[in-house]
């Protein structure tokens, strides 16, 4: 094999290191290094601290990202049995021989599964000046259409139903909710649209002010801890919840659920009408099995307004 060839099939396989590996090899091949200063063993030398150079400083194990150091809280939610002192207060200093401490805790801890679809309202007229004029569009009745009818598909047994108490998101869960009969529904302030969180890296086209973040965020984060949480104990099936708000809203409590930093909230983007669902263990594991799932709808009527 010729030199020239031998050249590019190196460079194939291993880059640029690979060719100063060969180019150090071959230039001693040819005496290029001599032996000057010191004769035979600086040659060696010279040659040694070539290939050095030549070879990559990096093994497998430096290109895994390192951990943040931030562990799993199981306790994020307030709700571990583990960490609760005593369940519920009692007179006496001493338990009563005939209560077992250990299977009190078994009956304290939750054996159910609750599963939460966040849902995108649909598209709304951006044109209005206020709530009450920002109903949905055309596009957006037909996508709320499009949504109801993929709940339904899903089979599942759904427990309730809750919704911002903005327009636009009631008249989503109103056309939802006729593919879903049975299903009750319930109005919530604190699902509202709003700012949860100043964003990093911050965006220059939109700039809530200090007073907004301070308030939207106390309300979308007490909106979080009143529906994000594990099964309560008492709860003995699995749960399907849906929950019909904002993007704002969603995508912080995707951060929060996961236990990402809240701040990267604007970093994910969600269509309108998309379902979002989370799955909340017993346990206090978190799993997100859907971001913003439009794919029930076609293509032409996807938008993210």
């Amino acid at each position: 094999m010729s030199y020239r060839k031998t050249l590019k099939l190196i460079c194939g396989f291993a880059g640029g290191s690979a060719v100063l590996v060969f180019a150090a090899a071959a230039a001693d091949s040819r005496g290029y290094f001599g032996e000057q200063r010191g004769g035979e063993a600086a040659g060696r030398w010279s040659r040694l601290t070539v290939l050095r150079a030549a070879q990559p400083a990096w093994t497998p194990a430096s290109h895994t990202p390192a951990p943040t150091g931030h562990a799993w809280d199981f306790n994020w939610d307030k709700r571990d049995p583990s960490a609760l002192t005593n369940g519920k207060k009692t007179t006496t200093t001493t338990a009563p021989a005939s209560e077992d401490p250990s299977s009190e805790q078994d009956n304290s801890k939750p054996k159910a599964t609750r599963n939460i679809l966040l849902i995108r309202h649909s598209q709304y007229n951006l044109s209005g000046t206020i709530d009450k004029e920002r109903i949905l569009t055309p596009l957006g009745r037909e996508q709320a259409e499009f949504t109801g009818q993929r709940l339904a598909a899903l089979g599942l047994k759904y427990d309730v139903m809750i919704h911002s108490s903005m327009a636009r998101a009631t008249e989503t869960a109103n056309i939802i909710s006729k593919h879903l009969s049975g299903v009750e529904l319930v109005s919530c302030d604190l699902l509202r649209e709003g700012a949860p969180i100043e964003p990093v890296p911050p965006v220059t086209h939109w700039k809530p002010d200090a007073v907004q973040y301070h308030e939207d965020g106390a309300r979308i984060e007490a909106a979080f801890r009143r529906y994000i949480h594990r099964a309560d104990a008492k709860q003995k099936e699995d749960s399907y919840e849906i929950i019909v708000c904002h993007a704002n809203v969603i995508r912080y409590f995707v951060c929060r659920a996961l236990q990402f930093p809240p701040e990267g909230w604007l970093r994910m983007g969600l269509n309108n009408g998309s379902i979002t669902w989370l799955t909340i263990r017993p346990s206090g594991r978190v799993a997100l099995r859907t971001l913003g799932d439009a794919g029930f709808m076609p293509p032409d009527k996807l938008t993210r307004t």
